[in-house]
């Protein structure tokens, strides 16, 4: 007999937590996993003493679902998602339900939602946030796809959610790949927020040459202001944590950093969308740098610099380190935001920005106390174009300035790189500049491609060619598009 609310498909640590997560929360679970072993394994451990519904076939699984069936899937993105679905069509009826719950690339989750509607599936594809942690207590859940699907989950997930000020930190985000637009987007910012504070970390341990007991405790310090977040309140316990020996560990591990792809998948989606997503893509851009190791090894000999002494105000240069990483951070939301605006214009999607930062809250990586602001810039203007323009954010950036530029001035008198604190400075100088150089890049491209310009004191969208060597012709390659 159906007994199960909602079934799970992939049984690694996030599967499984996210099953005790709805457990404790009342729901009836099924699970399956395609190494069954691992379903017993999950029975006999973890999940021992619950009502959890272990299952040996995806026929015996999808038999336990009451209807409509919804069923999880938590497992790798890509062909897993499509073979697991190809594998439970047979078995599923009109007005089920299907959730990945990974790390989808957008275009296959809006390629998925249109098939299996043709087949009368309701997919949605929803980013999860919050790692292990958040899993089994309360993530923030980014949930998009087929509309009339969500009043079947959505008690389901507000539950599992994290929640701040009793607000779920999940809500409807949109059609198609929005779900996992947002996520790959939170992602990107995630990526930008890490360098940043590596960045910071950089400049504090070699210019005032911090040590790691130090480092702690300003980064302590910091997470009871306007910083407060999540990644700066575990890179203070970072720089405290000693291993084994009472050496402290931060200092044994290799400076070469992995990534899966979200940050780049935010940057060529920007590239395509005509967004200058310049800190986020630095930050990728900064890891696919460390993976040089032994290249740079080699570089730091053949090449080598001696920083000179710094001889400023070492508690003055901390604070002023402080107002980078305060001002970086606005630009790498900022970036981001307007990033999800452009993608809502191209793929006719409503976005609730407010709602998104709501979201994010709680539960996720980036889950900070600056989100409430983003939140009430937001409601208070959801057609907002960029943070930059809310009166909040744009006295944040003027008073964090001075001590900005102090920083990444004093950055290259010193030979120390950073990407994303130097890239954000440089956007917010070129977003409020009225006359970039770019008119005479476009006379360039028309000099050498025909490629045409508008003028000053001519209508937008009226095209000049010039032939400027007086050897050319009158004809034109194309209009350029902006």
């Amino acid at each position: 007999m159906a007994q199960a609310d909602i079934g799970l498909i992939g049984l690694a640590v996030m599967g499984q937590n996210l099953v005790l997560n709805m457990s404790d929360h009342g729901f009836k679970v099924a699970v399956f996993n395609r190494t069954v072993s691992k379903v017993d394994d999950f029975l006999a451990g973890p999940a021992k003493g619950t009502s959890i519904i272990g299952t040996h076939s995806l026929e015996e699984f999808v038999k336990t679902l009451k209807r409509p069936r919804r069923v999880m899937l938590m497992v790798k993105a890509g062909e897993a998602v499509d073979t697991f679905i190809e594998h439970l069509l047979p078995y599923l009826e009109s007005g089920d339900i299907i959730i990945d719950g990974g790390n989808s690339h957008y275009p296959d989750t809006e390629r998925r939602c249109r098939t299996l509607a043709d087949k009368g599936i309701l997919f949605i594809g929803t980013g999860i946030s919050g790692g292990e942690e958040g899993a089994r207590h309360g993530p923030s859940i980014m949930p998009g796809g087929n509309p009339k699907a969500w009043e079947h989950v959505k008690p389901i997930f507000q539950a599992i959610a994290a929640k701040v000020d009793g607000e779920p930190c999940c809500d409807w985000v949109g059609e198609g790949g929005a779900g996992h637009y947002v996520k790959m987007v939170h992602n990107g910012i995630e990526y930008g927020d890490m360098q940043l504070i590596c960045e910071a970390y950089q400049l504090l341990s070699t210019i005032v040459h911090l040590d790691n007991q130090a480092l702690s405790e300003t980064f302590g310090r910091w997470n009871k202001g306007e910083l407060d977040s999540y990644l700066i309140e575990i890179s203070s316990q970072i720089f405290a944590y000693r291993d084994e020996k009472g050496e402290a560990l931060l200092d044994k591990i290799l400076d070469v950093a992995g990534q899966k792809g979200t940050g780049k998948w935010t940057v060529i989606s920007a590239a395509d969308l005509g967004m200058p997503l310049t800190l986020i893509g630095e930050a990728v851009f900064a890891r696919c740098l460390s993976a040089l190791k032994e290249e740079r090894v080699r570089a730091s000999k053949f090449i080598p610099h001696t920083p000179p002494p710094f001889t400023g105000n070492k508690e003055a240069f901390v604070e002023q380190v402080r107002n980078a990483l305060y001002a970086s951070k606005i630009i790498s939301y900022a970036q981001g935001y307007m990033l999800m605006r452009q993608a809502a214009k191209e793929f006719g999607w409503k976005l609730n920005y407010g709602a998104i930062a709501l979201m994010w809250r709680g539960g996720c990586i980036i889950r900070s106390r600056f989100l409430n602001n983003i939140k009430q810039a937001y409601q208070e203007n959801n057609e907002l174009e960029n943070l930059l323009l809310h009166d909040f954010f744009r006295e944040a950036i003027l008073k964090c300035e001075k001590g900005w530029r102090e920083v990444v001035a004093t950055s290259a008198r010193q030979g120390v790189p950073v990407p994303c604190f130097s890239s954000a400075l440089t956007y917010y100088d070129g977003y409020r500049c009225a006359r970039l150089p770019a008119n005479l890049l476009q006379a360039q491209r028309d000099f050498f491609g025909a490629h045409t310009y508008e003028r000053v004191d001519q209508p937008r969208g009226k095209f000049f060619h010039t032939n400027w060597t007086g050897t050319g012709g009158a004809v034109s390659s194309s209009s350029y598009s902006v």
